[in-house]
């Protein structure tokens, strides 16, 4: 699962773009416990969630024109014009070119070849995320992909990143690990297989660790959220749902199987 020792590749930061950034902060405050923290006028309105004063994600209003509220994972990079120039030779898209975050780090936006929108952060005064793999904070990055094992070479272009595959019910998964390590320790996220629903697109989804996914769902449903997933039981991973928060936003929660 995710640490805050982050290594080339590994998801490092996250955040929220919202039409409504008010309303979001009330509806993960509510559903996850978070705190939403000012990062001061000169930020545009963009702030940190905490929990325990430590920051596991962020939330910021939506900068692109005609954008849909949408959670964004960034990945660590050491040389972030070095990963840009790999993401446009494996045939991917340059959204927002590296930009300089007021010395926070450097920052950079992509689509990969199938649609997926992801970020970049090459770490300044911040590393990252301060908190994650605890209760209400960031367990797991999932891509869904029309073509995994073309997303995943794609991604092994810029990180190096290694997958093993695991069988899931109706499907083959591929769990990710970034290059350095033991496979299974440093493993973060997987790619599942897009699904055959109309609304289904290629994505990242973040999941969240909930105690208790069942009564996180009824939290976020009486606040306005949707479920999207039921919650099930998947065997030696655990109980999962996915969710939209009252904007969209697409995400989801698991209450880890303590055996694994």
């Amino acid at each position: 699962m995710l640490g805050t020792d982050f290594t080339t590749g590994s998801p490092n930061w996250l955040d929220l773009g919202s039409p409504d950034t008010e309303a979001a902060a009330a509806f993960y405050g509510a559903v996850l416990g978070w705190q939403f923290v000012s990062a001061g006028p000169e930020a545009g309105g963009y702030g940190f969630f905490q929990v325990d004063g430590k920051t596991v994600a962020a939330l910021g209003p939506l900068t692109e024109e005609g954008a849909d509220s949408a959670w964004m994972i960034h990945f660590k990079t050491d040389d972030i014009t070095a990963t840009v120039q790999a993401v446009t030779a494996g045939g991917g898209t340059v959204r927002m070119e590296p930009m300089d975050v007021m010395g926070e780090g450097w920052l950079a936006q992509a689509t990969d070849p199938q649609g997926a929108q992801f970020a970049l952060w090459q770490p300044g005064r911040t590393a990252g995320l301060e908190l994650t793999s605890a209760p209400n904070t960031l367990l797991w990055a999932e891509l869904h992909a029309t073509d995994p094992e073309a997303a995943i070479t794609f991604y092994r272009g810029l990180f190096g990143w290694r997958s093993q595959e695991m069988p899931a019910p109706g499907m083959t998964y591929r769990v990710l690990s970034t290059s350095a390590g033991d496979q299974q320790d440093a493993s973060f996220g997987g790619v599942a297989p897009l699904g055959d629903g109309e609304d289904e697109l290629p994505r990242w989804v973040p999941y969240f660790h909930a105690t208790d996914t069942d009564t996180t769902i009824a939290t976020a449903q009486s606040n306005g959220g949707s479920v999207l997933m039921p919650a099930t039981d998947v065997p030696e991973v655990g109980r999962m749902a996915w969710l939209g928060d009252p904007s969209g936003a697409v995400f989801a929660l698991l209450t880890p199987d303590p055996r694994m």
